[in-house]
């Protein structure tokens, strides 16, 4: 999570908002990795403050963005107004607008929520 938030800063978040950003992305991953991904984690030194942090794909001008969830490919999608792509796809509705109120949430920004035949509910 050290790492995402220096990223995050480094990329112009601050730090209140970098933050809870880092620990729901660190939150995530640990759900989603595999035994052995978590065991190569274990075994990698602690981050520093020193170390090069990617900061192409973050993008702080989406920070202040509401999170839409709409229908498309079959699919509820979770993106942030004005971003390239969707973060997160999902075969229900409930789970894609309970994803994005996390997200919205780490933000401080809301969930604007579209039914499928696209218009705004």
């Amino acid at each position: 999570m050290i790492d995402i938030a220096n990223a995050l800063v480094a990329s112009g978040y601050e730090d209140d908002r970098a933050i809870p950003i880092a620990i729901e992305q660190g939150k995530e991953w640990f759900a989603d990795a595999s035994d052995e991904e978590k065991r190569a984690f274990d075994r990698e030194p602690n981050p520093s403050v020193n170390d090069e942090h990617d900061t192409s794909s973050a993008n702080p001008d989406l920070l202040d963005e509401d999170v839409a969830v709409y229908f498309e490919d079959d699919v509820w999608k979770v993106k942030t107004v004005k971003a390239k792509q969707a973060a997160d796809t999902f075969d229900t509705k409930a789970e894609a607008l309970e994803r994005a109120q996390e997200i919205a949430d780490n933000k401080g920004t809301k969930v604007i929520s579209y039914r499928k035949d696209g218009s705004q509910q």
